[in-house]
């Protein structure tokens, strides 16, 4: 053990351990993935890799601070945002190994303002992603928040207090979101009578020597040697994108490359916590059919190519972050950038096969050759009745693509299709005489989500003024306005952009904030809508004013 604490003290070393011919060959790979992002001109990442705890490379590639010429080194401090997410979990863990709370605990026992929505949540559900929750940040840009306002737990609180509905039932499905490790970092203040970042930095940090972590509450604070965050301006260049949080538990932990490879090294030896915590850690949650989420506390388990992984990703910001471990092979990536465009993800599995390539499968369902004819059929929107998600997807440049995302569409066989070098899934089932085409959906969960075409005519231009008016949500006490602005639907409400709707069919419309709903009386009048995404749904707000006249009919626009 003393051994692997020196040898991880030789972070700064590490250019000169390869010079001295450590692995030069492997090193030098390395060194090409990131040869795109190396330059002074553009962002970065630090890179730490570790193997059978010992540190094997680190090396810093692009700039920390681009305004002041400052390099990204091992020792740069990065936000690596969802990343923490383990760490409050492992904290949960902690005390629920000293009694002082259950697992199966109702989060209201904790949370007592958290409203009752019928059925318990429990900190389990939180931990596993099952619970149902909104998402937090969509709930405060809904109620006018901006992008680059301070968001505190306070204001989370605020938003999930006042919700009368949940996206689902809990255990009934998975849904990635952050509310939920935001309460958890709350239930570890309240149970622990310390602040997560305290109860951290003395339980975890220290006793793992992670001297350059910090979970940080205070968007002010300074954080020594911080790698500063970036996105892509339009037109080129890079603008400024660090976010303003005073919130944690779902995010806001800082650290080095070197700190995160001596906490991957934990997950195998399990020296602070134990073996038993370790292992709930990585053991998946599950849903009330026994299905198995894939989800650990703040870790994702899954495979690359074969081989067993334990990992999580990150993104605030222009921060973009991954940890990635193979914990059979006792091999460690960890990928911290600070540049919107940069995909750790990818990245990190290719420093795995230069590593590990030999041991590795072939898993990508090889392409199959489809004339165009049959992809321009599965164009069209489609319309999920659990969600309430809707897609639209097109033929462009000879594949099969959702509406503005560049990413094709690769035919795999028997109607299904993969996103890219992705290994989602998208099955088109073929059209019965009693049934249209459906399309379902696998993403990194383990369940599909079901989507019908979208029928209904586009309304005509004169239709459209039926649907303006003012919109009202208490949940998070926000009025919408609608207006016809150009021959399309816009929404705006205070504080916020003006989001212009498309008309997908009826009722529905989508824009940048999801599927946008018009609602009926039973008189026929508008009176309501609701807005859905990924992530939330169906949150409702209720027209305001005189009712509308009764419905119109909807027919294709002929121009």
């Amino acid at each position: 053990m003393l051994r692997k604490t020196f040898l991880f003290l030789g972070l700064l070393l590490a250019p000169a351990i390869a010079a001295a011919g450590k692995g030069p060959d492997r090193h030098r790979q390395v060194d090409a993935l990131f040869a795109p992002w190396s330059g002074k001109t553009t962002p970065g990442c630090a890179v730490g890799i570790s193997r059978d705890g010992v540190l094997d490379y680190a090396r810093g590639y692009g700039m920390s601070n681009l305004e002041h010429d400052v390099p990204i080194t091992p020792r740069s401090s990065f936000l690596i945002a969802s990343i923490s997410k383990q760490f409050t979990a492992f904290s949960i863990g902690l005390l629920a190994q000293e009694g002082k709370l259950s697992l199966d605990d109702d989060i209201r026992k904790h949370l007592p303002e958290m409203p009752d929505h019928g059925k318990t949540i429990t900190v389990a559900h939180l931990l596993h992603h099952t619970n149902g929750l909104r998402e937090q940040g969509q709930l405060l840009n809904l109620a006018g928040w901006r992008g680059d306002d301070v968001y505190t737990e306070a204001d989370i609180l605020w938003a999930l207090t006042r919700q009368r509905g949940v996206n689902f039932e809990p255990g009934a499905e998975v849904v990635y979101g952050n509310a939920a490790y935001t309460l958890l970092g709350g239930i570890v203040r309240r149970v622990s009578g310390r602040s997560l970042r305290a109860f951290a930095d003395e339980r975890i940090f220290k006793p793992l020597g992670m001297t350059d972590t910090r979970f940080r509450d205070d968007h002010t604070e300074l954080v020594p040697r911080r790698a500063w965050a970036y996105s892509a301006r339009e037109g080129g260049g890079w603008r400024s994108s660090v976010p303003n949080v005073d919130h944690y538990g779902a995010t806001g932990l800082f650290t080095t490359v070197g700190d995160l490879l001596k906490w991957e090294q934990n997950l195998i030896d399990a020296r602070v916590g134990g073996q038993a915590l370790n292992a709930m850690l990585q053991t998946s949650g599950s849903l009330n059919d026994g299905t198995a989420t894939g989800y650990g506390g703040g870790l994702r388990l899954g495979d690359h190519r074969g081989l067993r992984t334990v990992g999580h990703d990150g993104m605030d910001g222009g921060y973009r972050t991954e940890a990635l471990l193979f914990p059979d092979q006792r091999l460690a990536i960890v990928a911290l950038c600070n540049g919107s465009t940069l995909v750790p993800a990818d990245l990190t599995r290719k420093v795995a096969e230069v590593y590990l390539g030999d041991r590795m499968k072939t898993v990508m369902p090889p392409a199959v050759k489809l004339p165009e004819a049959e992809l321009s059929v599965l164009a069209g929107n489609y319309w999920s009745p659990l969600t309430d998600e809707v897609v639209r997807l097109e033929v462009k440049d000879g594949a099969l693509r959702q509406v503005g995302v560049p990413t094709a569409f690769v035919p795999i066989g028997d109607g299904a299709f993969r996103p890219g070098e992705s290994m989602h899934v998208w099955r088109f089932s073929a059209p019965t005489a009693g049934s249209p085409r459906t399309l379902s959906i696998k993403d990194a969960w383990p369940t599909f989500r079901d989507f019908t075409p979208v029928t209904a005519p586009l309304p005509v231009t004169s239709v459209l003024a039926t649907f303006a008016g003012l919109y009202r949500s208490d949940e998070v006490d926000a009025t919408y306005t609608v207006r016809v602005a150009d021959g399309k639907l816009a929404i705006r409400w205070p504080r916020r952009d003006e989001v212009v709707l498309d008309a997908v069919g009826g009722d529905r419309f989508v824009g940048s904030l999801g599927a946008v709903t018009f609602t009926r009386a039973a008189s026929g009048g508008i009176d309501g809508l609701t807005i859905s995404n990924r992530r939330l749904r169906r949150l409702r707000a209720e027209r305001l004013g005189v009712a509308e006249a009764p419905k119109a009919t909807a027919t294709v626009d002929p121009r």
